[in-house]
């Protein structure tokens, strides 16, 4: 098979939670210029509308449904609903999640609660939704959840204070470990994408807060996330390309993880 021909995703469906905006379009950028039929998935309408224009003056054809991962009726209503636009899914992209800034000491509960529901809860109950309607009945699936680098490692006295969204990340690492030595019999891959810090709506706080200067001098390459980065990992992890790479997390932080 040509090089090529391994990054095809002509024929796949690929449902994106988080999509509308940040990391979540990005991976559906990717996925769309490889030929995949994306379908985001977003709370807000609006910000779902914005996000297929942009990709449609990409180029792209996208769909987008409206829903809350984390209410209780969430992940089976939206599956009922993929399963009106396309018959199969074959790529999840597990990205929607939150964060609250507080000290551990102080940490709310609700706000715990609230990131654990959305960061792991969610993602699990759709993970296991979409295994059982179209994985594991046809014997293939990639999924590719966005995990952090706030889950390989604590974070240094005084840049940030996520006790909640940090655990939820390393709990994700852990989930794409065990979910793919359970799931590789069915012809599924499971892997996590580990970002430091893109800029998006969600990290905007962080950023203003301790400066920009002080997050890229963390960093061996010099700068955060850009526009492009997660696109060609994106591409391995969900593509034939990485049909033999499964469980494992991949740190995409300009070499953060590794000093």
């Amino acid at each position: 098979m040509r090089v090529q021909d391994l990054f095809n995703l002509q024929g796949r469906t690929a449902l994106v939670t988080g999509g509308s905006r940040g990391i979540g379009l990005q991976i559906a950028e990717a996925l769309g210029e490889l030929g995949a039929r994306v379908i985001l998935v977003a709370r807000k309408r609006p910000e779902l509308n914005l996000a297929t224009a942009h990709l449609a003056s990409l180029g792209i054809h996208a769909e987008a449904i409206s829903a809350d991962l984390a209410a209780e009726e969430g992940p089976g209503t939206l599956i009922e609903q993929v399963f009106t636009l396309s018959p199969t899914i074959d790529i999840l992209v597990n990205n929607a999640g939150a964060t609250w800034g507080a000290p551990a000491e102080d940490y709310p509960l609700e706000a715990w609660d609230k990131v654990m529901n959305l960061n792991v809860r969610a993602a699990f109950r759709l993970t296991q939704a979409v295994g059982r309607a179209s994985m594991i009945p046809r014997r293939y699936g990639r999924i590719v959840t966005v995990a952090s680098v706030g889950g390989l490692r604590g974070n240094k006295p005084g840049l940030m204070q996520a006790i909640a969204y940090n655990t939820s990340k390393g709990a994700l690492v852990n989930f794409t470990r065990t979910l793919a030595g359970e799931w590789g019999r069915y012809g599924i891959t499971v892997n996590a994408l580990a970002p430091y810090v893109f800029p998006t709506k969600m990290t905007r706080g962080l950023i203003e807060a301790r400066g920009e200067e002080a997050l890229v001098n963390e960093v061996p390459l010099g700068r955060l996330g850009g526009d492009d980065d997660l696109k060609g990992a994106t591409a391995l992890l969900a593509s034939d390309a990485g049909a033999y790479i499964t469980g494992h997390t991949l740190p995409v932080d300009g070499g953060l993880s590794a000093v």
